[in-house]
């Protein structure tokens, strides 16, 4: 498993985004057919964007749709998994989608080239992101990092502003290190010390390098900038015309993801249905994916809560970083208002 779907490259043209943007106010609120007769014929269809192949990393969707949970709900719902140069919104845009799983970042990214897509609820309680080194590394801050090689994906995405993050917060800029990027390869490049830290997941590299014999410690992004990792996301169109069928997708995924907390092993069992990969010679791998996914999810306040200081401090380190290709308002970016 890798979570890189959270920040795999998009083509996010600023003519495709604008293209996008003049469909929406053409699109009908939601793409789905008529719901099938019979017994599911008073269910609601609702199709929810999952940006990556099947995978671990859904299990609360997986497991909210095993169990019955959305059809307790009143809805009738297709996971959507993307294809892999498939750019993020334009399902959702396009009316095939009626709610997608993305990052904070990737929302205001969104807005900033006029696709008018609204974050509302939070499912990574924290930021996934953290810099990564041998545990004998001299690196122990951001500070440290001066003149050391740091590996990554690419300029784009989670890894590149948790880097930039970093950075930042020590006071460096990009010319103070020399940025390497290594495409998915963070743990042949830093076991073959090609690269002094890579940039990865909390929930998936650390896990390989320990399957690898290799100790190393991880400075967590998250501990130095707010930044709003990934939840629930609708069009301001859908949200406006079907805020009730909202609710409750947004209720029964939030159930899903209680269940999954609570119960992490039959969560893999149950996904199992739903990830060709999933099988007994990869369900240990995957246990332990999730179960290092679990700190992530878990906060100590209200359940799909966005904060609103995190998304104006996100949104203008973003802005400050040239991320954004125009003007965001934080503000109406997210939104409360759609929890249970």
């Amino acid at each position: 498993m890798h979570p890189r779907g959270f920040s795999r490259p998009r083509a996010r043209g600023a003519a495709l985004f604008a293209l996008c943007a003049l469909a929406v106010a053409a699109l009908s609120a939601c793409g789905a057919s008529n719901s099938a007769a019979g017994q599911t014929s008073s269910l609601k269809p609702v199709t929810i964007g999952l940006t990556y192949v099947p995978n671990i990393q859904f299990a609360p969707f997986y497991v909210a749709d095993a169990l019955g949970y959305y059809k307790d709900a009143g809805l009738k719902v297709t996971l959507r998994h993307h294809a892999a140069n498939e750019d993020e919104f334009a399902a959702l845009v396009a009316g095939k989608e009626d709610l997608i799983f993305a990052s904070g970042d990737e929302v205001a990214q969104a807005r900033g080239h006029t696709v008018p897509v609204v974050y509302v609820a939070n499912m990574f309680a924290k930021y996934p992101v953290a810099l990564i080194v041998p545990a004998g590394s001299a690196i122990h801050s951001a500070v440290d990092l001066r003149g050391h090689t740091v590996g990554i994906p690419g300029t784009y995405g989670a890894t590149y502003f948790g880097l930039l993050a970093l950075l930042k917060s020590a006071g460096l800029t990009k010319s103070d290190i020399t940025i390497q990027n290594i495409s998915y390869t963070q743990v042949p490049a830093l076991l073959g010390h090609r690269v002094d830290a890579v940039m990865g997941y909390l929930n998936n590299e650390p896990i390989a390098f320990q399957k690898a014999g290799f100790a190393v410690r991880t400075l967590a992004v998250g501990d130095v900038q707010p930044l709003v990792s990934n939840g629930l996301a609708a069009l301001q169109s859908e949200l406006g015309a079907h805020p009730d069928i909202v609710k409750a997708a947004i209720k029964a995924t939030l159930r899903g993801l209680d269940y999954t907390l609570a119960h992490p092993q039959e969560a893999v069992n149950l996904s199992k249905h739903y990830v060709p990969t999933l099988n007994d010679a990869t369900q240990a791998d995957a246990l332990a994916v999730l179960q290092a996914t679990l700190p992530l999810w878990r906060t100590s306040g209200k359940v799909g809560y966005s904060d609103p200081q995190a998304w104006q401090s996100m949104t203008a380190f973003l802005q400050a970083q040239g991320q954004l290709g125009g003007p965001v308002d934080a503000a109406q970016s997210f939104s409360n208002a759609y929890l249970p």
